[in-house]
């Protein structure tokens, strides 16, 4: 039984970030989508289905990332949805991670290897 591809979808307003995550899930044998908002992330999200979701805490606004996965939800998401945070141990007093549903969290800067080892864990079976 052949394995197929899965899609990641990436919203980030960095796009130094935007690129090093492309090419280390492209490596890893992800197709990858991307999105320099969450407003143009949700219009991705619409049109391609993905099957991780990474999105940025603070993008545009401060609040941007949780407007975006409570966006999500709202469409009816299952895929687990993974947050970028710079802000590390604060990001606790900043957002109500298990109110938002999160497979986790995830700190910049991300090792690849690890993000890679955790999506495949992640998405087994």
């Amino acid at each position: 039984m052949e394995s197929e591809t899965k899609t990641v979808l990436l919203v980030d307003d960095d796009p130094d970030v935007l690129d090093a995550l492309r090419l280390v899930l492209v490596h890893g044998g992800y197709s990858v989508v991307t999105a320099p908002s969450a407003e143009e992330g949700l219009r991705v999200y619409d049109g391609t289905a993905p099957d991780v979701v990474i999105v940025d805490l603070m993008m545009e606004e401060v609040d941007a990332g949780t407007t975006f996965i409570k966006e999500l939800r709202l469409r009816g998401n299952t895929s687990p949805v993974y947050m970028l945070s710079s802000v590390g141990d604060a990001m606790s007093g900043i957002v109500d991670t298990a109110s938002l549903g999160l497979a986790g969290v995830l700190q910049k800067p991300i090792d690849g290897p690890t993000l890679l080892r955790m999506l495949s864990e992640r998405l087994a079976g």
